[in-house]
């Protein structure tokens, strides 16, 4: 076969395009051996090498870029910008729906600056799963799939049929339906290519996703990130992404893990050790002996987490392993052998035996690895489960306004025997509740993840009394009492873990063993089964296995993300009364990635990611303030108590029901027809056209107003004067706490606009579904109900100061109106990883709409730094060693920020000065520091944001 000449034309400087034969296909190739020095490169940095090689251009991408990264030097700090461009773009709908509504928005634009709209398309396949979308409102019965199903649709059909609108609209722009399975695991599954060919070329498979977890595709050897949806248009419709050539840590793997530790354990560890490390803007990459110990599962596991430990990316190099999960999962026999081929030749192959160059590297024998938990509040804060009775009681206090009423003397059913995980005889109870004060946890005092300082409880309080303030409820006929620490949620949930069979099966049998038992959960647990994929089902059934999870309430209740994004639905209404009446700090237990403050359900103050056989020991157990390790679970049938070492599965019983119950062939069948969608899909009417017709009405999809009274050249950068404080932050403030996906509260500015315009508080959905809507997103920046704003005392949500009204405490919003009508911009000050957490670009467009001009922090999360300077945002840094609180601010100064003017004359300023007037009119003065870290990253800012940088290239080709 010959090749296609219409591939892209590279200049290929070195004479690396040469041709590859597989089978009786003949592909172009570039090869890396061309270039001296690859040899020496880490796995990630062959794949963007070839990516320069492929798309030099001696313009964007030169000869010298591509010596620059073979020159690599691993010890030296990121200097060096690049051109990366990803292969293709993956998104979820929650992302997705705003980045179609701005390419839709786009076309007019173009259109009204006598361009041609036909040039707003995309350039690279685009591919979006819609997973986000789906809320477990019911639960624990038969029936909930379909009925939840059903709500979805009622809820989203105008989002839905702008997708169906936007896959016929556009080019190479697919949509997998609702009901299918979560965007993650249908990417490894199904959509990955490991090496793509187009135009007759083989090339690596690379993308951006506008997810962070689109790093779980990391675990095939795909080299991929999450972007914001606006950096995702970009790379949609031909822009190459500005990087620095990054620094690569490589981290080791050794041995096995051993019996009772799960891949859930394995990565809460990998987190933990990584985030302790700092890994921020680095690439990950994993190699050593112990790498063909890792399952196919495992890997993407661990990759999927990468967001969690702060890394771009967290990498497996292609080996046997990968080849096998391909030809496993019904890729076909001439893909997989293309992918096998390529990467030997590419020397892309792993050698267990060799070590790259890395800037920094960590091991890590998986014999090590003990069950673990994290929580209550962060993925990194890792706790073994034998600890996590005592840690929980450790944590309590932040959350807990009642005085301590002796803990253990409140409880009911106290055990008389206790048997410790995995030990044969029972132990004295005594002595497993009395450990010694040196013993007890230790707690980071440094920051609550919204910006308060943390109180741990004294060891005293940890191993004896703690807070209680027992509740009785009754619900459905059944009485019991609620207390702190009682499990509210427990959710099989989430990509990270439900693509993993080991842990899914694992689960089932635990639930078998529970059943046989005698054992039950907990009548206040809200149980919900939200598999990634259809297989999950397909193996559940054929395994024998479902009977048992649904007689512990684990039914099925959807095909997305549910519990993890914050669609978990709401508790029964008598235990969300109890709850709130009586300030109960209930927990969840989830096997997702994520467990930020509010996230999960707005009536839980603390979350636990866990892995989905703890999450069902956690529904036997139904509380936290329960070590599972040791005390029984309850009371078989048989009257005598049952313990976690009774039920849990050996990897072996793991191992037999995976080989028996899981085929290629579900693979096949389940994907078979992936974008087709059931009756549900085929259905909905479609509108038609080249551009969208907007409808007034829709509190859905609203036309944004980026683009209005844009000029087809940017106007001159001005500096900021004036400005005021619109929210002092504190440390490890997310893109939850900035953006928030979940429950739309009925007195919030959002819920204000709803309901003026028709909506009754059961049709509001959540943030996530109405990204479509920026005057919903608008009101609904920084409107989490767990931000703690420093500018007000002891309030908790989304309120601040509003200066101009001498200092009175209103709703961010209605203070950034007020501001925006007096001419007055704004400023945010923070603390360390700002923006932390999910890829959300609406944490970034929210707070430009609402005036924000900067954001000064002491360190920012790569993806939201980027997310803000697209939409023409500042990201400013205190110097080095400083904060606001070092520096005396405290949120009531008026802000002078000079210098930002050379940007327009070309030049990126190192520092920019910061003046600060106080009310007295004395001043602080400082010299902050300008995080637009590459002259890509300038280029938008001095348009005003990505999107208007790239519209006035489209008018000007």
């Amino acid at each position: 076969m010959e090749l296609d000449v219409t591939a892209p034309t590279s200049r290929d400087s070195f004479g690396a395009r040469q041709s590859l034969s597989v089978g009786d296909t003949r592909h172009e190739v570039f090869r890396l051996d061309a270039v001296t020095g690859s040899e020496r490169l880490p796995y990630s940095l062959k794949i963007l090498l070839e990516n320069l090689l492929r798309t030099e251009d001696g313009a964007n991408i030169t000869a010298d870029h591509v010596r620059a990264l073979a020159g690599w030097d691993p010890s030296a700090e990121p200097s060096t910008e690049i051109q990366f461009t990803p292969g293709r773009v993956v998104m979820q709908d929650f992302t997705g729906v705003p980045c179609v509504v701005d390419l839709a928005t786009m076309r007019e634009a173009v259109t009204e600056l006598g361009g041609d709209p036909a040039k707003v398309n995309p350039l690279a396949p685009a591919e979006l799963v819609i997973d986000h979308s789906v809320i477990a409102d019911v639960f624990g019965r038969p029936d909930a799939f379909e009925r939840n199903v059903d709500l979805e649709y009622e809820r989203n059909k105008e989002r839905y049929q702008f997708l169906r609108w936007g896959q016929s609209a556009f080019d190479e722009f697919k949509v997998v339906p609702p009901g299918t399975g979560i965007v993650h695991q249908v990417n490894i599954e199904h959509l990955a290519r490991v090496v793509m060919t187009r135009g007759g070329q083989a090339y690596p498979d690379t993308l951006v996703g506008t997810d962070s977890h689109t790093t779980m595709v990391n675990g095939l050897g795909v080299l991929g990130w999450g972007v914001g949806g606006i950096e995702a248009e970009a790379a949609m419709l031909g822009q190459p992404v500005s990087m620095l050539i990054p620094r690569v840590v490589g981290f080791k793997l050794d041995g096995e893990l051993p019996p009772g530790a799960t891949a859930t354990d394995l990565v809460l560890t990998i987190t933990e050790m990584l985030r302790q490390h700092g890994v921020v803007g680095k690439f990950v990459e994993f190699y050593g002996v112990g790498v063909s110990a890792v399952p196919l599962a495992n890997r993407a596991t661990i990759g999927n987490m990468s967001p969690e430990f702060g890394s771009t990316c967290a990498i497996f190099p292609i080996d046997g392993e990968t080849v096998e999960y391909l030809r496993f999962t019904g890729r076909s026999a001439e893909q997989v052998a293309l992918v096998e081929a390529y990467a030997k030749e590419q020397g892309l192959w792993h050698d267990p035996e060799s070590e790259p160059a890395y800037s920094e590297t960590l091991s890590l024998d998986l014999g090590t690895v003990v069950p673990s938990i994290a929580g209550p509040k962060r993925p990194q804060d890792r706790i073994a489960l034998t600890d996590a009775k005592p840690a929980f009681r450790g944590s309590l206090a932040d959350y807990v306004g009642h005085g301590v009423t002796g803990g253990e003397d409140r409880k009911a059913g106290v055990p008389q025997q206790e048997k410790p995980f995995g030990a044969d005889s029972p132990v004295d109870e005594a002595a497993a509740e009395s450990f010694p004060a040196s013993d007890a946890p230790s707690h980071d005092t440094k920051d609550n993840g919204a910006g308060a300082p943390a109180h741990a409880l004294s060891a005293a309080e940890g191993a004896g009394d703690r807070p209680s303030n027992p509740t009785r409820v009754t619900v459905d006929g059944a009485s019991f009492e609620l207390d702190h620490g009682a499990v509210a949620i427990a959710a099989i949930t989430s990509c990270t873990n439900t693509s993993n069979p080991s842990v899914m099966i694992g689960a089932a049998l635990l639930a078998k063993k529970a059943v046989e038992k005698g054992l039950s959960r907990k009548p206040w647990v809200k149980t919900t089964l939200a598999p990634g994929s259809k297989v999950v089902m397909d193996y559940y059934e054929r395994a024998g296995l479902l009977p048992y999870l649904e007689k512990l309430g684990f039914h099925l209740v959807g095909y997305g993300c549910t519990t993890c994004i914050g669609n978990s639905g709401p508790l029964q209404e008598e235990i969300s009364a109890a709850v709130n009446d009586a300030d109960l700090a209930v927990v969840s237990v989830l096997s997702g990635n994520r467990n930020f403050e509010g996230r999960i359900n707005p009536d839980i103050k603390m979350n636990y990611l866990a892995s989905p056989p703890l999450v069902v020991a956690y529904a036997l157990a139904g509380s936290m303030d329960k070590d599972i390790t040791t005390e029984p679970l309850g009371t078989g049938t048989d009257g005598e108590p049952v313990y976690l070492s009774d039920i849990w599965p050996s990897p072996q019983e793991i191992q037999d029901v995976v080989a028996s119950a899981i085929s290629s062939e579900m693979f096949t069948t389940d994907y078979a027809d992936v974008f087709a969608g059931d009756d549900r899909w085929r259905s909905l009417p479609t509108p038609t056209g080249n551009t969208f017709e907007w409808d007034a009405s829709s509190t859905y999809v609203r036309k944004p107003p980026y683009f209005e009274g844009m000029a087809a050249e940017p106007s001159p950068v001005e500096d900021i004067a004036g400005a005021r404080v619109l929210a002092l932050l504190g440390d490890s403030v997310t893109t939850d706490h900035i953006s928030p996906a979940g429950a739309i509260k009925q007195d919030s500015p959002a819920g204000r606009y709803l309901t003026e315009h028709g909506v009754e508080r059961k049709d509001f959905n959540s943030y996530g579904s109405r990204r479509g809507n920026h005057e919903v997103m608008i009101r609904g920046t920084f409107a989490n109900i767990r931000l703690r704003n420093l500018l007000l005392d002891g309030v908790q949500g989304g309120f601040t100061r509003d200066f101009l009204s001498g200092g009175e405490q209103t709703t961010i919003y209605d203070a950034a109106v007020h501001y925006a009508e007096e001419g007055v911009p704004l400023v945010v000050l923070a603390g360390k990883e700002y923006g932390s957490g999910s890829s959300r670009d609406w944490a970034a467009k929210g707070t430009s709409l609402l005036g924000v001009r900067a954001v000064v922090a002491e360190s920012f999360e790569r993806i939201h730094r980027s997310n803000l300077i697209g939409m023409g945002v500042l990201p400013l840094q205190f110097p080095a060693g400083e904060t606001a609180s070092s520096l005396g601010l405290n949120g009531t100064e008026t802000f002078d920020i000079s210098g930002i003017t050379a940007l327009y004359d070309g030049d990126t300023p190192r520092t920019v000065a910061v003046t600060a007037t106080r009310e007295d009119g004395s001043t602080v003065e400082f010299d902050a520091v300008v995080r637009i870290d590459t002259p890509g990253e300038a280029d938008y800012y001095r348009n005003g944001g990505i999107m208007q940088y790239v519209l006035r290239k489209m008018i000007q080709r």
